[in-house]
């Protein structure tokens, strides 16, 4: 008998289990053991509270944020200009539930050890769910060094800054419990030489430090424009000077902010990201007249590190994805996880994302001891090293974990695009790799006992001959002042290496660091899956495998 023409045509098998609602924190013991190395454990219980939400409604939320990009309404129904962006209200919730939880204030609200690298871990987590709203909690977090150089503006803002509590009306300031900062630095003309801008400010009285002043000009990038406040850069008489623009006047008007259109990124999608332009704008100035790119040089140190831990995060994602599909899709009779090129392909995965955490945690470290002029020494040096390879290896390590998937880690119903297209933001935003690898060299050069620091930190190689000779090698190339501008991608891509081959070794787990040096030292690989003969496999997958 012929079967029935409306019969199902196959039965669905051989597929992989969701990760729905599966707690990030849990299941990342890399991320457990750093953060505990780091003064962090102390913040288990809240980041084990935020794995679960980050895994659970807030992945469910970041989907949702991406299809329903926000749209701009420059006017209302009657003509007049707003300057409103909406937001699908998923993207509300991710703001909304990450504020709740500290993430923009905990360092400042809690400082105690550990509080950075706290910090960074709940970022670590939350940026795996959504990476736009990351935007503009990793700017609210980092107004705070640059304002609080201006103490009268600092105590008006920073209790609404610092506060647990999302409000995202247009509203004024004053009528909102907690507001979220942005930054407006990008022109046509300059990009990052901001120091080429062309937007002026006049006095509206006196001048000064904590006066106002009136703003005219524009700003080709301008991130979550709709944020309470903007840290920005305008020219006066004395140069180039840092301003903090509401949006709205001491009287409760609109300031003259004017958003001219949205960009359309690449990814990056569920944030808005936009062009403006001052007409008259009211602002207070921040520190001294003339000292903006000093002014705002903290800020800018604090969303690089954001960067590091944001593509961090990225690379973590992507690895838990792959790890999970290839643990139980089957091909030829066999879990993918159980053969071994598929073996070696996931181990190299596992080894950056690892080390890529290792520096991004050692740089909160650091930053937690800035009083130790030691550690504030590293802290100027590394953010430009990390910020540079963390940032420059996830695109790459991205895509060969979507490879994992095949086909279908190329659609839209997994995660893994998604990552990719958020992937390149983080190398460009605040500085691309040029920038940092030229800031590399401009702090080895100008801060005295920068370099006595660092090979303070790598020591002679911790009894690993591989090490030992790399770091050698780099003395050397340090030392070596001919064409560093041309080798400066180079040194820096050495430097970051070293210093997460060191700190693999320090933790103690051989299996990990052995590997890393073996195929990051030793050898002279070129893409994912070419460790070398001999590395012990299953540790390094098991302590990565999502349970």
């Amino acid at each position: 008998m012929l079967p029935h023409p409306c019969a199902e045509t196959h039965e669905v098998i051989n597929q992989v289990p969701p990760l729905d609602g599966a707690n990030l924190y849990r299941l990342d013991l890399p991320l457990q053991q750093w953060v505990a190395r780091f003064g962090g454990t102390w913040a288990e219980p809240r980041l084990d509270t935020y794995g679960a939400l980050a895994g659970g409604p807030l992945m469910a939320a970041g989907f949702l944020a991406n299809e329903n990009k926000p749209q701009l309404r420059s006017h209302d129904r009657y003509g007049h200009r707003i300057d409103q962006v909406d937001f699908h209200p998923a993207y509300h919730e991710l703001m909304r539930t990450a504020i709740e939880h500290g993430i923009p204030s905990l360092p400042w609200t809690d400082p105690q050890p550990g509080a950075q690298v706290a910090r960074a871990a709940l970022m670590y987590l939350h940026n795996q769910a959504e990476a736009g709203t990351s935007c503009p909690l990793t700017m609210t977090y980092a107004s705070v060094p640059a304002l609080r150089l201006q103490p009268d503006l600092a105590e008006r803002w920073l209790p609404k800054i610092l506060a647990t509590e999302y409000d995202p009306r247009n509203v004024p300031m004053e009528d909102k419990a907690g507001v979220t900062i942005g930054m407006a630095m990008t022109e046509k003309q300059g990009g990052t030489d901001v120091r080429a801008n062309t937007t002026r400010a006049w006095p509206v009285g006196a001048g000064g430090p904590g006066q106002a002043y009136e703003l005219v000009g524009h700003k080709w990038f301008c991130s979550a424009p709709m944020c309470d406040a903007f840290l920005t850069l305008a020219q006066t008489d004395k140069g180039l000077s840092c301003f903090l623009l509401p949006r709205h006047r001491p009287d409760g008007t609109r300031n003259a902010f004017e958003i001219q259109r949205l960009k359309n990124k690449l990814g990056n999608w569920a944030n808005a990201s936009s062009e403006v332009e001052f007409r008259g704008a009211l602002a207070w100035m921040v520190g001294d007249e003339g000292r903006g790119v000093p002014t705002i040089i903290e800020m800018v140190a604090s969303t690089r590190f954001d960067c590091m831990v944001g593509s961090s995060s990225l690379m973590r994602q992507a690895l838990t994805q792959a790890l999970h599909h290839c643990r139980h899709r089957r091909v030829g009779g066999r879990a993918l996880a159980e053969q071994p090129l598929m073996q070696n392909v996931l181990a190299d995965l596992a080894l950056e994302s690892e080390a890529a955490l290792a520096l991004t945690l050692r740089m909160g470290h650091a930053l937690d001891n800035r009083a130790d002029e030691a550690q504030d020494k590293f802290a100027r040096l590394v953010t430009a090293v990390g910020k540079y390879w963390i940032c420059k290896r996830a695109p790459e390590m991205i895509a060969e974990a979507s490879e994992c998937l095949g086909g279908a880690g190329y659609v839209e119903e997994t995660i893994l695009p998604r990552l990719y297209r958020e992937a390149p933001v983080n190398s460009i935003w605040e500085g691309s790799g040029n920038v940092q690898c030229l800031d590399v060299l401009r702090t080895l050069s100008k801060e005295a006992g920068v370099l006595d620091v660092l090979f303070a930190e790598l020591g002679d190689g911790h009894g690993d001959r591989h090490l030992a000779t790399h770091i050698a090698r780099l003395k050397r190339d340090l030392h070596d002042a001919d064409d560093s501008q041309y080798r400066a991608r180079q040194l820096t891509e050495d430097l970051a290496i070293a210093l997460q081959a060191r700190l693999l070794l320090e933790a103690g787990n051989s299996a990990v660091s052995d590997a890393f040096i073996a195929s990051r030292l030793a050898s002279s690989r070129r893409a994912y899956g070419t460790l070398p003969r001999g590395i012990a496999l299953p540790p390094i997958l098991d302590r990565s495998t999502p349970s």
